[in-house]
Formats: C-alpha cells, structure tokens, sequence
C-alpha cells in the first residue's frame, strides 16, 4: 500500500471515527444512567440534519464568522497528519511540524471559533468565552509541560520519534510517566469541556463554557462546529493512547492487513479510553467556574513533578 494512501486513510480514520466516538460514548452515558439512550449513529444522523438546515447569521457578524468554522473543522485533520494514528514510522507529511506546531494548529483553530463568537454579536458566546481563556490561562502552560518532559525522556518533539522512544524504554514504567499520563488525561478534560470543568450536554445558558461559544451558530456553520469539535477530542485521546500511555499496536508496515488491523486496535484503545473518561464523569459533577482553577493547577502540579522526575533521570 501507498504511503500517500495509508496517509489519506489516517484523514479519514479521525473523520468518520470521529461521531462514532461520539455515539458510543452517548450511549454509554445514557446506560451508566439507566436510560436507553440514542442509537450510536445519532451523530452522523445530527451532522446530516444540521448541514441540510439554513445557516443563520447576525447582520452583524463580519467574514470571520464565515472562515471561523471551516478553520475550526481542518484543525484536527491536519494534526492528524503529524502524528503516529495507524503507524509507527512517519508518513510523508509527518516532517511538517512537531508537537508544538499540532498544538499551534490546534489552538489556531481554537483561535477562529474565539473570534467568531465575539463576532457573533451575542451575550452568551462572549461570556462562554471569557471562561474558556480563564481556562486556557492554565491549560496552555500545561501543554508546554508535557511536551518538555517528552521532549526530554525521546531528545525530539517529533510525535513518531517520541512513540519509539516510548515503545522501547524502561521509562513507560516510571513514575514520572503515570505523573505525565494523569497530567495529559487532565489536559483532555479542560480542552474538550468534559465534567469536571464543563458539561458538553448542559443547556443552562449561564453555567455552559465551551458550547456557549456556538451558542448562536446554526445550519452547516453548527455541523462543522461540532464535527471538528468531536475530532479534537478524537485526536487528543489518539495522543494520550498512541504516544504517552500505550504506544503500541500500530503498524509495522504499509501492508493493508497490518494497517487494518492497527485501524481496529486504535478504535478500541479509544474506545476504551473513552468509557473509562465517562465512568469518571459519572461519579462527578460540575465544579464550579472558580474550582475549576484548582483542578487545573492540581494538573500543572503534577506536570511539573512529572518534568522535575524526568529532569534528573528518575526512572530513565
């Protein structure tokens, strides 16, 4: 198989597995909650309905609200490009930047939606983000973290370079690993707006963060939201699972057997990453905005013991 082809299929993998994620985890949420729940399709079905609706605007909005969802939905699919989703060994667009330049893409798309709602000429996107800075106030030092104490234990930034470094190192094992996991599994809380610090299916206007921010998007523009919205949290989880805590079970070799089945062992390493995130939501609620600082500055705490650990070679 092509490379160029196992790179399209990477594209498409964190695509169309991207509401499919989405529709188990509902489910799941639903049965922990002893309710039947939606069929694990509902989002593809929400995706359609929402693209064939008519996309209203403010008189007011500006052209950012027009680019806003577009940059917002090609984010995550060209991280996705950057880092190791089905193989081990980079793929030709893989050299294109390293875990800081998918971190800026990230947060370029973040950006966009920012800029949108301030644009969209509504209270509730506004107030939806001046929460989500406060968060990213903490959040982004925490990224860096993370990625100086990879840096350091796989001496690149490269995400495939760090998976083999992962792969093959006693430092899998340490405490300064289970340290940079716990910090990173945080990280995808805050980022994707899951309970603790936010709650994706609240409806109260002023006690939601991060779907305030689309609070008055409709049509197409609300579908691309969404969709790039459940590939951020796909490509995090691939991060988490594929390069820090299990960086295994990928292909070896571009034969489509080998690919295949490392598109199966992914979607289940997800997946079960996954379940065991709404298992954890289950037994919490929502802290509120101001605890929500606690939380995060617990996750830099253990960041930074994390990177003290991996600075003078604990468990190297």
């Amino acid at each position: 198989m092509n490379q160029y082809v196992v790179q399209v299929l990477q594209v498409l993998f964190v695509l169309f597995f991207a509401p499919l994620l989405k529709g188990i985890l509902e489910r799941y949420r639903a049965r922990l909650a002893r309710r039947y729940g939606p069929p694990i399709w509902q989002p593809y079905r929400d995706l359609w309905k929402w693209w064939h609706k008519e996309t209203v605007r403010s008189h007011q909005t500006s052209w950012v609200s027009e680019w806003a969802p577009i940059l917002y939905f090609v984010a995550p699919p060209i991280v996705a490009m950057l880092i190791p989703v089905l193989t081990t060994f980079p793929l030709p667009f893989a050299w294109m930047g390293d875990m800081l330049g998918g971190g800026m893409i990230l947060a370029a798309g973040g950006l966009a939606l920012l800029l949108a709602s301030l644009d969209s000429g509504s209270v509730y996107p506004v107030l939806g983000v001046s929460r989500i800075r406060l968060i990213a106030t903490f959040t982004e030092p925490l990224v860096l973290l993370l990625i100086f104490i990879a840096a350091t234990i796989a001496r690149a930034t490269i995400p495939f370079v760090v998976n083999q470094a992962l792969a093959h190192s006693p430092w899998i094992l340490s405490p300064a690993h289970i340290l940079v996991v716990a910090g990173w599994f945080m990280l995808l809380i805050a980022e994707t707006g899951r309970i603790p610090v936010d709650n994706p299916s609240s409806s109260q206007e002023l006690s939601m963060i991060d779907p305030a921010r689309t609070f008055e998007s409709s049509g197409q523009d609300l579908a691309l939201y969404e969709w790039g919205g459940w590939m951020k949290f796909l490509v995090l989880n691939i991060i988490m699972m594929n390069v820090l805590l299990t960086p295994w079970g990928l292909a070896t070799s571009l034969a489509p057997m080998a690919v295949l089945l490392a598109m199966l062992l992914v979607a289940l390493k997800i997946i079960a990453a996954g379940l065991i995130l709404i298992t954890i939501e289950a037994g919490f609620a929502k802290l509120r905005l101001i605890r929500n600082v606690d939380f995060l500055a617990a996750a830099i705490v253990l960041a930074f013991v994390g990177a003290i650990s991996a600075a003078i070679g604990i468990g190297i």
